[in-house]
């Protein structure tokens, strides 16, 4: 096997199982709560998901940095100084600027060592769709992928990991930006649930307005149907949630029913969370078009 490692983002939202399975690196990106800032970890060591959730609902006010070009230096000298390249996925460029202070980061160690080869790629995917890219790439490498052929791939391929979310209370999409304030409250009066995606830049956009709950559940599985790959013997998909598994595991029931090879079901980690909301329930799989 070539002599390099991959790593990605805590905003991958991958299990420690998956993260061992696939043999991937994360690093932790941070996450401010009630003024005080913690590391977000797959394994949540700093802080579950329940009780961060819990926060939310409670009143409390979440922020998030993105990583820094000090926080690559230290994450990847270890492995440079051992002799080995790095494959980085990076969250999306439409939702932080990871990826662009990824490319300074290594603008600046490839002059350190130049001998070695790090390479940085825009997922353009958040949460679990970011997890399942850096999952499929990590079950690449274990199967003896050069970090070219690797890479490759990746750049071909980035907008065949699809995603589509719909969120619970629409106020975290009002404060981040994403929906008017009247908008927010209108749908919250009416029960109306939006429907959204990944785009092609990388964007989290609107796509449609549902009303209620189990409609928008219903509308990830519609899209799911529409534009996943037919394959399904041979292929995983990836549900995220901010606490609300009863509502994961009703979606993951009507994808079982497609005969899909592996289901896996995560947290949405606080770094997504806090834009997200409790109640966000996600969905990722390989298909296309966006």
């Amino acid at each position: 096997m070539e002599n390099y490692v991959l790593f990605t983002d805590s905003t991958c939202d991958l299990t420690p199982d998956l993260v061992q399975e696939a043999d991937i690196h994360v690093l932790p990106m941070t996450f401010t709560l009630d003024g005080r800032s913690y590391q977000n970890y797959p394994d949540n060591r700093e802080m579950a998901p329940k009780d961060f959730y819990d926060k939310l609902r409670s009143g409390s006010m979440s922020t998030t940095s993105q990583v820094t070009i000090a926080d690559y230096e230290e994450a990847f000298t270890p492995f440079l100084e051992k002799g080995q390249d790095i494959l980085y996925l990076a969250f999306s460029s439409g939702l932080s600027g990871t990826y662009q202070a990824s490319l300074i980061a290594i603008e600046e160690l490839q002059e350190r060592y130049p001998e070695r080869r790090i390479v940085s790629i825009d997922s353009l995917q958040a949460s679990m769709g970011e997890g399942l890219f850096a999952y499929t790439l990590g079950m690449m490498r274990r199967q003896g992928a050069a970090l070219d052929e690797a890479a490759a791939f990746a750049r071909q391929n980035a907008l065949r990991f699809c995603a589509w979310f719909t969120v619970n209370d629409l106020m975290f999409l009002k404060r981040g930006g994403r929906l008017s304030g009247a908008a927010a409250v209108a749908g919250t009066l009416l029960g109306i649930k939006p429907v959204l995606h990944v785009d092609d830049e990388g964007h989290l956009v609107a796509m449609e307005k549902v009303r209620g709950r189990r409609a928008s559940l219903d509308a990830l599985v519609k899209h799911f149907a529409a534009s996943a790959d037919k394959n399904y013997a041979e292929m995983t998909v990836f549900i995220s949630h901010g606490d609300c598994l009863e509502d994961a595991r009703y979606v993951a029931d009507k994808i079982k029913a497609y005969g899909v090879k592996r289901l896996c079901i995560g947290d949405i980690g606080p770094v997504i969370g806090a834009h997200s909301g409790p109640g966000t329930v996600a969905l990722f799989f390989l298909g296309g078009p966006r």
